[in-house]
């Protein structure tokens, strides 16, 4: 096979120093170059010319000073354009960067002129006033050619293929900018952008890149009909859920596909791309209100530590898993009852499943002897405690079910930890213990109290953190419309106000992972989650999206089920101590002689109220006090399954 040729470096702009061009490579770089040397000298000569005639007013052809000048500064242009990498392939032909180089390059070349000029003594070759007006129009002219030439490439770059879709671009900001100049300046985009849109008056007679400007959100509907759109890009990586609600249903009722940008945070150092260009997801219009991870105080308490993680196997769990890993842990215990889930997240962090992995922990929390033998193995410094039941509608007809593993099984593994010293306890819980009005929330706020209380005597850092519904975990409302899509419908929902508030499973994370460093001792952290969301609206949204007709029909609320959640109890107040998106609040402890005498296995009536009056603090005439579990107290163990936290 016959090589291709090598080029000789020193002939050869720098950037192409030592690479092997082919022989048509190397002839269209020669080419260029030459043209745009020979471009500025002739826009110099050009700019002499004129300014000797505005002098003189007659043509310079027969005056030898004039052709002295002329000659001497072509060849200080070309050894100050090389010497500023002009003529050397740094910067692109017509680019903000080389208008500089190129303003430079002429002061530099006039300068040299004048002095040479002065040089030659008197008579000088030219008067002192004609060489800067030489100069000005110099790099007038050059700057005149370096236009058309980027106006020319334009027009070329924006014929675009016949079957590009015309879409219409919602935001005339710099995010809008950006994707319009990507849209037009590839070849293959599969848009055409036919109108801009912006809800700001004073861009109502703005045009970008030749796109524009033809109302605001009002007039979305009618620039559908008139440009033959059929999709709406939203072009504001900033736009919050509330703004993409209200314009994904005006452009929706009018029959347009909605499309958005990235968020600004997702953006690889702020470039905006027509491939970056995707479907607009549940996830943008549930909102998703991230929060700023301080990675140094997560890294300096997780890095080298022993951390263990109950309830590993399930949505809350997994992700805990898999944050927790990335920053360096000595061991990664995880626990859980569900021997499938626990390999999928091994599978998850590792890429392989390892059945005498000592980290890997089947164990029911109910199980008291087992989690004293588990922490006198491992000695965890760090739990975050995951693990708990928490179908509502099932706990309601099982309270029972409840107090052994939710409220029992968070006591087994507190007082396991107190006596093996764990250093940063986490407890999760959840929004509908504030304010509880069913089993679930009754439950998870008495673990809450637990906590509490055990805090007061432990020698390490022990709290719960509260937040609402995860974004696609086991057993949310979104896998319930997802199943239930698939079986082509309908979508059930309790009640057409009801709503929720929603997060993303790595912010619940992200929120978890903070409160081993940023809380207190006791404290309840709460996640200010933003507005709720309106069930219904979320229904009515998939349906529209389903392609065969799907109705959405109303059941009613099950028994204990709230129509709006809440975030705080009535008794608690928004205190904001370290981060303005965490509410640190407190919770009463709780008599753990109270706890122990719970009846699980009576009726569920008994139980159900028991619990309501723990959670609301109908106990509290009881003076609390701390008396660590005996590992063998019977009525803690049991063989029923405690599943990962799902939330």
């Amino acid at each position: 096979m016959q090589k291709r040729k090598v080029v000789d470096s020193r002939r050869l702009p720098r950037w192409t120093a030592g690479t092997r061009l082919s022989p048509l490579h190397l002839l269209e770089l020669r080419k260029r170059v030459g043209l745009q040397i020979g471009a500025d000298a002739a826009c110099l000569l050009a700019g002499l010319g004129a300014a000797y005639g505005g002098r003189f007013a007659r043509s310079p052809l027969g005056d030898t000073g004039f052709w002295t000048i002329a000659v001497l500064g072509v060849f200080l242009l070309y050894f100050t354009g090389t010497a500023l990498h002009l003529y050397l392939g740094r910067y692109r032909f017509g680019g903000f960067d080389e208008v500089r180089a190129l303003i430079f390059s002429i002061g530099l070349t006039t300068l040299g002129i004048i002095l040479i000029d002065i040089a030659f003594g008197r008579p000088r070759l030219l008067p002192a006033g004609v060489l800067p007006l030489a100069g000005a129009n110099a790099l007038v002219g050059m700057f005149g050619v370096r236009y058309l030439w980027r106006l020319a490439l334009e027009r070329r770059r924006r014929q675009h293929r016949s079957d590009a879709e015309p879409i219409i671009v919602f935001g005339a900001g710099e995010g809008a900018d950006r994707v319009l100049a990507s849209m037009l300046r590839t070849p293959d985009s599969p848009y055409r952008p036919v109108a801009l849109l912006d809800d700001d008056p004073h861009a109502q007679n703005l045009a970008l890149a030749g796109v524009r400007v033809r109302g605001g959100r009002e007039a979305i509907a009618t620039v559908a009909q008139q440009t033959g759109a059929r999709t709406l890009l939203v072009a504001i990586p900033s736009a919050d859920a509330a703004l993409l609600r209200e314009i994904t249903g005006v452009a929706e009722d009018a029959g347009l596909a909605v499309k958005v940008l990235p968020r600004v945070v997702d953006l690889i150092d702020g470039r905006v791309d027509v491939r970056d260009i995707r479907d607009l997801d549940l996830t943008d219009l549930l909102g998703r209100r991230q929060i700023q991870t301080d990675v140094d105080s997560v890294a300096g308490y997780l890095t080298g530590r022993r951390v263990l993680v109950t309830g590993a196997g399930g949505s809350i769990g997994s992700e805990l898993c898999q944050q927790i890993h990335r920053y360096g842990p000595d061991k990664l215990i995880m626990l859980d009852r569900d021997e499938s889930a626990l390999r999928a997240v091994q599978l998850s962090i590792h890429g392989r499943a390892r059945a005498d992995d000592e980290a890997v922990v089947l164990c029911d929390i109910r199980d008291v002897d087992a989690l004293g033998a588990l922490f006198d193995l491992h000695r965890p410094q760090v739990v975050f405690h995951a693990a708990a039941l928490k179908h509502l509608p099932l706990l309601e007809r099982f309270p029972g079910e409840s107090v052994k593993t939710n409220v029992w099984g968070t006591l087994a593994v507190l007082d396991a930890a107190v006596t093996s010293g764990v250093e940063q306890f986490v407890n999760i819980s959840t929004d509908k213990a504030a304010n509880p009005t069913s089993v679930l929330g009754y439950s998870k706020r008495v673990t809450e109290r637990l906590t509490a209380q055990v805090s007061r005597h432990a020698q390490g850092v022990f709290v719960s953190v509260r937040f609402g519904n995860v974004l696609g975990s086991q057993g949310s409302v979104l896998r319930v419309f997802a199943s239930q899509l698939a079986a082509g419908g309908p979508l059930t929902v309790t009640h057409p106000d009801v709503t929720r508030y929603f997060m993303t499973v790595e912010e619940a994370v992200e929120l978890v992972i903070q409160a081993g460093a940023l809380g207190d001792n006791g404290d309840v952290l709460v996640l200010d989650m933003g507005q709720p969301v309106r069930i219904a609206d979320v229904a009515r949204r998939l349906a529209a999206r389903s392609p065969r007709p799907v109705d959405v029909v109303y059941t009613g609320l099950s028994s204990g089920e709230k129509l709006h959640e809440e975030l705080f109890d009535d008794n608690e107040h928004d205190i904001r101590r370290h981060h303005p998106l965490i509410s640190y609040v407190s919770a009463p402890p709780v008599d753990r002689a109270q706890i122990l005498d719970l009846d699980p296995w009576g009726h569920s009536d008994t139980t159900r109220t028991a619990l309501r009056q723990l959670a609301l603090c109908e106990d509290l005439g009881v003076q609390p006090q701390f008396t660590p579990v005996v590992p063998s107290q019977p009525r803690m163990t049991g063989t029923a399954t405690a599943i990962g936290n799902d939330r």
